[in-house]
């Protein structure tokens, strides 16, 4: 298998001399990062077209996306530098070099939310009505984002010979993502790796959610929900891919995977905001 080869043998697709990058006059642009810029701009795009249609201003969103990316791309790195710390305590300039990966999407997520409400409290607008609509967006930006660990060949599972099965150059991965029960599975002779395409599970998961999202705003009962039903969606089909990942960020001092255990808190805690909620409105009726 060649370096730059990616292989989904049972289901018959042989990908060639797939890029990690391309030249435009001399410099070298990441795909990692392209595919990103085309997940942000497709999620705004989608974002305002849902607040026309539900009667807000879309150039709020517009406004309101260039804080977001901004600030969802540093709360990204910082999340991943602060639980992966020991691959930059060394080097504290690779803190900065992005173009290889090492954005935690809940990082970003904490950051998006966090600006969301001091811009919605600038503006005075309702956050919770900002928060439904831009979790259309932000959800679609992460379904294609993770196309970027594709190109990367990173944030893949442990070994499996299920249907979805992909096989990576050993050469192309880092060495810290190769699990014990994945090199168990590397026999004489091969040259190449057959995990679980994690990054592939939670883009079609992300795309189930999108779907939801969509069907279910005409019935949602309050501002917020659309945000809360992201929330916990999202954490709960985060909570089982994060299980099997071979590159999880863990808790310091621990083995447990910190944002594993975060998608179980917020997947818990949206049930729980939502029947609350729904409880008080029917006391109020």
């Amino acid at each position: 298998m060649d370096i730059m080869d990616i292989d989904f043998p049972n289901l018959g697709i042989y990908l060639r001399n797939v890029p990690k990058s391309f030249s435009v006059f001399g410099f070298e642009i990441a795909l990692y990062g392209v595919i990103i810029g085309i997940g942000v701009l497709l999620g705004i795009l989608i974002a305002a077209k849902v607040a026309e249609k539900t009667g807000q201003d879309p150039d709020l969103y517009w406004d309101f996306a260039i804080y977001a990316v901004i600030f969802s791309i540093i709360g990204a790195r910082i999340y991943y530098v602060v639980f992966a710390w020991d691959q930059y305590k060394n080097n504290l300039l690779s803190v900065f070099n992005i173009r290889q990966g090492g954005l935690a999407i809940y990082g970003g997520v904490i950051a998006a939310f966090t600006t969301l409400f001091i811009y919605a409290k600038i503006k005075k607008q309702n956050a919770f009505r900002m928060a439904d609509t831009g979790v259309v967006g932000l959800i679609l930006g992460q379904a294609i984002g993770r196309w970027g660990n594709f190109t990367n060949r990173e944030v893949f599972g442990e070994y499996t010979d299920n249907l979805l099965a992909m096989r990576l150059p050993i050469a192309a991965v880092r060495s810290s993502d190769i699990s014990e029960s994945i090199a168990a599975h590397i026999t004489e002779g091969v040259n190449y790796i057959q995990v679980h395409p994690t990054f592939l599970y939670e883009s079609l998961w992300n795309l189930l959610i999108l779907i939801i999202l969509l069907l279910y705003w005409k019935h949602k009962k309050f501002e917020g929900e659309i945000a809360l039903l992201y929330l916990g969606g999202y954490g709960l089909g985060r909570a089982w891919i994060e299980g099997i990942r071979t590159d999880q960020l863990l808790i310091p001092g621990t083995t447990l995977p910190v944002s594993q255990i975060l998608a179980i808190v917020l997947f818990v805690g949206s049930v729980i905001c939502d029947v609350v909620i729904r409880m008080r409105m029917k006391k109020k009726i």
